[in-house]
């Protein structure tokens, strides 16, 4: 057995010495951007593991963003679908999702990296908001851009950000979403490449960020590994399922189950209108193989690699591609992907609010809406990421209640 299959058969969590999950991965980037990723490569793992380092992020953790989250049994849930239903409750973090683990952790890396200046992408706004939540606490400048269209539907984000300090940058491009705050930072960072360090809040972008975005969010894992222990004596489910746009909640919740075949990986695309209509942002049905943001992986493109815009009713997935982390899972089968369409997701959403008494946020909403596309059977143990809470969905909320009204 080669030394490449016998990697891609063993470690689906790590990627190679050269930033590869598979054939997926790397580092494609401008030359003006290679010193600033040449040091964060040279430096992450051996900063991030360092005693000093873990000491105040795991202190900032715990009292500050509140971990460990619940995992909660969901018993209206499970009755529902006849199976046995865990939310990790990653709603309950300060700033409402996953965002500010990976957030905190970047930050902290960057002052280490003697960077003063911060910039994000944000789509749904959480990422934007955490990212301006740890420059707040940690004291650094920070600037995040984000899609004109996001302005608008995530305006209750827009106004925390600026509130905590931030400058919000409007990306009036293309789609003017993700796609295209991505890409204004991009451009932020090459002009001003000594001070500042560009928080990438996804499991995409050049080597090392899907690793260390990965990492980041691991904690998800291995919460659930010890409070499925702690309740059922078991540590790992049957199942995890996670939403999918870039990736980082799912990739946090996939970490420490990946290597382990026994566990079924489930990942939540958005569908928007369907997968046919054109407006999806449904990559592992619609991309192919290419480079978007810095690193290879599946992207939705036309034959001449021109990026097709995405569409979804979730601003955190409405982004034509999914990072390397992802891109191989999907490849090598060790992950199942569902489309999951922008009203689908809407009921699911509404279900476990009146189920449960928990409002999710629209990304999350897609992972829920598996229970609808899947069996599972009687005994099943299946755990679901609720990535964040849906406030800032609100007004996409109230609408749909107003049109069934």
């Amino acid at each position: 057995m080669t030394r490449l299959s016998k990697y891609k058969i063993m470690n689906y969590k790590n990627p190679d010495e050269n930033g590869y999950y598979g054939e997926f991965g790397g580092a494609f980037i401008p030359e003006m951007l290679y010193p600033n990723v040449e040091e964060l490569e040279k430096n992450y793992l051996q900063i991030i593991e360092s005693e000093e380092f873990q000491n105040e992020y795991q202190d900032l953790l715990k009292n500050y963003v509140g971990r460990a989250t619940p995992l909660y049994f969901a018993k209206n849930l499970s009755q529902k679908y006849n199976t046995n239903i865990y939310l990790k409750r990653e709603d309950l973090n300060h700033t409402g999702a996953h965002k500010i683990n990976n957030a905190l952790g970047q930050v902290l890396l960057a002052k280490r990296l003697g960077k003063t200046r911060i910039i994000a992408e944000t789509g749904a706004g959480q990422h934007g908001v955490a990212t301006a939540t740890a420059c707040a606490l940690l004291g650094l400048e920070c600037i995040i851009y984000i899609g004109e269209v996001d302005i608008k539907r995530q305006a209750p984000n827009v106004a925390r950000m600026k509130m905590l300090g931030a400058k919000v940058v409007p990306a009036t491009s293309g789609s003017k979403t993700l796609k295209d705050a991505v890409n204004e930072a991009l451009k932020d960072w090459i002009n001003n490449p000594v001070t500042t360090h560009y928080v990438i809040g996804s499991v995409v972008g050049p080597h090392p960020f899907p690793d260390l975005v990965a990492r980041f969010q691991s904690v998800i894992s291995e919460e659930i590994k010890k409070q499925l222990f702690e309740q059922i004596g078991r540590e790992n489910p049957d199942y995890v399922i996670a939403c999918v746009g870039g990736g980082s909640n799912a990739a946090g919740t996939f970490y420490h189950f990946a290597n382990d075949e026994n566990v079924q990986l489930i990942a939540a695309e958005a569908g928007g209108f369907g997968v046919d209509s054109g407006k999806s942002a449904a990559t592992t049905f619609l991309g192919t193989l290419g480079v978007l943001h810095g690193s290879k992986s599946l992207v939705m493109q036309t034959k001449d690699g021109q990026v097709i815009e995405p569409h979804s009713i979730s601003a955190g997935l409405d982004y034509p591609g999914i990072g390397p982390f992802h891109s191989n899972l999907f490849r090598e089968k060790r992950a199942e992907f569902f489309s999951i369409n922008d009203d689908e997701a809407l009921q699911s959403a509404f279900d476990l609010t009146k189920l449960e008494g928990i409002i999710p946020a629209l990304e999350s909403a897609h992972a829920l809406a598996v229970l609808d596309k899947k069996e599972f059977n009687q005994d099943d143990i299946v755990v679901i990421c609720l990535s964040g809470r849906g406030d800032k969905d609100m007004e996409t909320y109230l609408k749909k209640l107003e049109v069934s009204s």
